[in-house]
Order: C-alpha cells, then sequence, then structure tokens
C-alpha cells in the first residue's frame, strides 16, 4: 500500500493498518501526538478503529507547549 506520510510517500506491506498499528511501524513514541487522516482529526481514543487504506494522506504531529 501508497500512503503519504506527513508530506513524504511511503510503502506499507499491508492493504490497511489501523492508527494504533501504523505508530508502532514507525516508531512514534511520544505521547502527546496530533494525528490526522485525510486532513481530518483523529482523537487518540479511535486509533484502534481508524484504518488507513491505499492513497490515504496521514499526517503525525508531536504536540509541544512551552513558554
Amino acid at each position: 500500500m501508497k500512503i503519504i506520510l506527513n508530506n513524504k510517500i511511503e510503502f506499507l506491506d499491508a492493504e490497511e493498518v489501523s492508527f494504533t498499528e501504523l505508530l508502532a511501524l514507525k516508531n512514534y513514541t511520544f505521547k502527546m501526538l496530533v494525528t490526522k487522516l485525510n486532513n481530518q482529526l483523529v482523537k487518540k481514543e479511535y486509533r484502534d478503529t481508524t484504518f488507513i487504506k491505499n492513497g490515504d494522506d496521514v499526517s503525525v504531529m508531536h504536540l509541544v507547549s512551552g513558554g
């Protein structure tokens, strides 16, 4: 499957993966992440049931705060 992950083309050996599986595959371990699928926000509680398919546009951003 071919997806766009953070504006880069990525190839995965699956027909679809959940957001949780993708985060594990790509070693995203930071606790505060903002995730989007095709420009729609995916809340943390829906990552297990939200599936990424061929051609999807995925964004994973670290949420950082400071002052």
